[in-house]
């Protein structure tokens, strides 16, 4: 049994149009990639401000059961 040594135009064309289309799909994952990238910073920066506002919100919430201490010690 013997193997032809020959590479027709033909598997070229197919080897070329397999590397194409691998480069295409390998350029959108890498684009999908990106995408899931900024969206999870955007989402780190949303948390840490929600992590600000929490605080804020527990601050507030103290000064508040202060004032209500103290106008009922008032009105005693």
């Amino acid at each position: 049994m013997e193997i032809e040594k020959k590479v027709t135009v033909g598997l070229i064309v197919a080897i070329l149009v397999q590397t194409g289309g691998a480069l295409v799909w390998a350029g959108s994952a890498a684009e999908r990639i990106r995408a899931v990238e900024t969206e999870l910073d955007d989402r780190k920066m949303v948390s840490e401000r929600l992590v600000r506002v929490e605080a804020q919100l527990e601050a507030v919430s103290g000064q508040l059961n202060r004032i209500e201490r103290r106008m009922e010690a008032r009105d005693e």
